[in-house]
């Protein structure tokens, strides 16, 4: 019996595979994952979000996927808080939990903590939300310059969503929306050792595997899934990359199909160099990168092999 408590942290790109690392890691320990995922913790997204098989979650208990409906509001706060409840109790029966995701704000509240952030009004979510449709994401940029310079070195300045929601915090509290976020020296957990890893690999060959895994999606049934959450369309949880894009095709069925999913291509690669700039930049981690990307007992054995030798398990 390990005399500490680990929580092993594996990060990454989408499409590099860190669902079947992540499953060896806890298969080894005999532990459980926890999903840091912002997209497959909804009930409703399956397809396009690449959720773990049956088969998968058969191998291992999997905690917060499908977890609330793209309906409900949900924050990170919400998630490090119901991640800390549920790891006092898992640590009562394992020594080492798992958590894998490609949500880096996810994972950051968990290992750092955050601080409550306040409900947020309608009226300063239009208000805003009309700024931005008269006068575009540069207009977000530059209030978010002016009003919170910390955060804005943070921030993923082409995402949208982050900068609405750190400008609706600060609209709505008059305060900064970085006063909200990580404070390690108050917020930080210390009842557990984080061990934090992120997966890396060749740009060519995670390019080749995010084509290889829309492909899939389109045979598995990706259009019918996002025609069948076209009326939700509307909804936050359906702004995300692999239904966005079919939006448009829905409404306008002269855009030709292949356009779709090539666009569903070019944005996942968009998306996933964003999520490396983030933990390669704004996260301390262990970075692993995969040589031989489709053999994953070899990319495992590397990892135990690693933190057996940091931290003597």
């Amino acid at each position: 019996m390990l005399q500490k408590k680990y929580l092993i942290t594996l990060g990454g790109p989408t499409a590099i595979g860190k669902t079947n690392i992540a499953i060896q890691l806890a298969l080894h320990y005999h532990t459980v994952i926890i999903s840091a995922d912002s997209r497959q913790i909804y009930k409703e997204l399956n397809i396009g979000v690449a959720k773990p098989s049956n088969e998968q979650l058969a191998l291992v208990k999997h905690y917060f996927i499908s977890h609330i409906s793209i309906h409900q509001d949900y924050t990170a706060y919400d998630f490090q808080k119901e991640v800390h409840q549920l790891l006092h109790q898992l640590f009562q029966h394992h020594d080492v939990v798992i958590m894998t995701g490609g949500t880096g704000f996810y994972i950051n509240a968990v290992l750092y903590g955050l601080n409550e952030i306040p409900a947020i009004s309608t009226q300063t979510k239009d208000y805003l939300k009309k700024l931005y449709e008269e006068q575009g994401i540069e207009f977000l940029q530059n209030e978010l310059k002016q009003k919170d310079p910390a955060y804005y070195l943070k921030a993923d300045l082409n995402n949208p969503i982050r900068l609405l929601r750190a400008l609706e915090v600060i609209y709505e509290t008059q305060r900064p929306f970085s006063a909200f976020l990580n404070d390690q020296n108050k917020n930080k957990p210390d009842y557990f050792t984080p061990i934090n890893l992120w997966l890396n690999t060749n740009r060519e060959i995670l390019h080749q595997k995010i084509n290889e895994r829309v492909n899939q999606m389109i045979e598995m049934g990706l259009e019918d899934e996002a025609k069948n959450l076209y009326p939700h369309k509307y909804l936050k949880a359906l702004n995300t990359v692999g239904y966005k894009e079919w939006w448009r095709y829905f409404d306008k069925p002269l855009v030709s199909k292949d356009r779709i999913i090539e666009e569903i291509k070019k944005n996942t690669r968009q998306y996933a160099k964003r999520q490396i700039t983030w933990f390669k930049h704004q996260w301390e981690a262990k970075e692993i990168k995969l040589q031989d990307f489709d053999n994953t007992s070899q990319n495992v054995d590397i990892i135990l092999k690693w933190i057996e030798w940091e931290f003597i398990m």
